[in-house]
């Protein structure tokens, strides 16, 4: 992780630790960038909900104007729909303007490069040089100058082709959903109701400052009463970007990240569409996951955390899924990206074509008991090096010998570090958790 950009984009609280001179200075970087390659460069630009998107885009739009390339605005849209665009719309990088599943007050500013890849580190070190050290760019002059294009409709190019995926209708078939109150509020029912499912919808009025606010995919409480209290079929919720999907059956039952893996990697298997036999998981895939398509004969290769680490090793070995447990799923003959639309429309696509429910869909995957803590630690560099939380890691990872595992990890969309252990026994996974959360009590790194 660099000093701004984490594994995903440059994210914090607005005007404490993004501000609009960050947002100006990015806009030139890129604008300028952009000019490079010749006259009339475009770059996309997308956004949440979140009230402090219109501070954020003007300043992105002012810098990268200024040097010479034109802002192709598409208002409100799920960070996916930036990536898809980028090429049809001959632009020659994207933008998304959003903290993904963080709280309201924070923001973030993701870059997309001309192929619908999000920036890799070294683009975004050369960024980040710059945000450090800025230096003069050339400014544009007459009619040199960029200009500000209305891109909303392009929205509907994004929603058409979504629609298009599906090869099964979806008639007769009752979906919840939960918009998170972001970037899916106007679009995914839309969808599913033009595929024709009967659809109950949550969250989705926006207001700029209740975006993921008791609800979307890391709050998925209120979808799974939904789903039992209409009866529905399954439910998904998405977070605010909507570049995330988490899954509940027909009960009211989770069906994460790993679980859609599961039911997706079976399918794609089936169809002989499952290249190489491999599914790319992340290092926080859970070890259940893994023994499950051992079983079947599929491999799962694991990266670092992230989802531009999964498409990285999705292009890499052409392969055809990976995802992670939090729902980023990515679909590599589809989508450069998480895409939570996508991703529940293919799920509810197994259903109608398997007549299967979500519940028997996913049977066959059980996932080990798994803890997680979220620790705001100040300094995680010196946390993660400290003698006594390296000699308790190390005594967990010995107590738990090949039936379990500990990982601790500094976040990279959070200024906190990530706690996960795994075990046979939930019992088992607490006590570990809660060895690792003394020790850097006791060492001072806790608040």
């Amino acid at each position: 992780m660099g000093k701004y950009f984490g594994t995903d984009g440059f994210r914090g609280e607005v005007n404490r630790i993004l501000t609009v001179e960050h947002a100006f200075a990015i806009g030139k970087f890129l604008g300028a960038a952009a000019r490079e390659r010749g006259a009339g460069a475009r770059i996309v630009i997308g956004r949440d909900t979140r009230r402090s998107a219109d501070a954020l885009e003007s300043a992105l739009v002012a810098g990268m104007t200024a040097c010479g390339s034109d802002a192709v605005l598409l208002g409100v849209v799920p960070t996916p729909a930036v990536s898809h665009l980028i090429a049809p719309m001959r632009a020659c990088f994207g933008i998304m303007i959003s903290a993904s599943h963080n709280p309201y007050g924070d923001n973030g500013i993701k870059v997309f490069t001309a192929e619908g890849e999000k920036a890799d580190e070294t683009f975004s070190a050369s960024l980040e040089g710059y945000l450090d050290h800025v230096v003069p760019l050339p400014l544009a002059v007459g009619d040199a100058l960029g200009i500000v294009l209305d891109g909303s409709e392009a929205r509907h190019t994004y929603v058409e082709h979504r629609i298009r995926l599906v090869d099964a209708p979806l008639n007769g078939m009752h979906i919840a959903l939960d918009c998170a109150n972001g970037s899916a509020f106007a679009i995914a029912r839309t969808v599913f109701e033009r595929l024709g499912a009967q659809v109950s919808c949550i969250h989705d009025a926006p207001n700029g400052i209740n975006i993921n606010e008791n609800c979307g995919s890391t709050h998925i409480e209120s979808l799974q009463r939904l789903v039992v209290a209409r009866q529905a079929d399954c439910g998904f919720a998405f977070d605010g970007d909507a570049d995330r999907c988490i899954a509940v059956d027909e009960t009211g039952q989770v069906v994460d990240g790993d679980g859609i893996l599961w039911v997706m990697g079976q399918a794609l298997a089936k169809e002989r569409r499952l290249t190489g036999q491999t599914v790319v998981t992340t290092v926080m895939s859970n070890l259940g996951l893994r023994q499950a398509f051992e079983k079947l004969g599929i491999r799962c290769e694991a990266t670092a955390v992230g989802d531009r680490f999964v498409q990285e090793c999705i292009r890499r070995g052409g392969y055809a899924l990976g995802g992670e447990p939090s729902g980023h799923i990515i679909f590599g003959d589809i989508a450069t990206t998480g895409d939570g639309l996508i991703t529940a429309l293919k799920v509810a696509e197994q259903m109608a074509k398997s007549g299967r429910s979500l519940r028997e869909l996913a049977q066959g995957y059980s996932p080990y008991p798994q803890c997680l803590h979220s620790l705001p630690v100040a300094d995680r560099a010196a946390a993660m090096a400290d003698g006594g939380v390296q000699r308790v890691l190390g005594e967990i990872r010995t107590q738990l010998g090949t039936k379990g595992r500990v990982l601790l990890r500094p976040s990279g969309t959070e200024p906190v570090l990530r706690v996960m252990v795994e075990a046979s026994d939930a019992a088992l996974c607490e006590a570990c958790a809660e060895r690792i959360c003394t020790v850097l009590r006791e060492g001072g790194f806790l608040p």
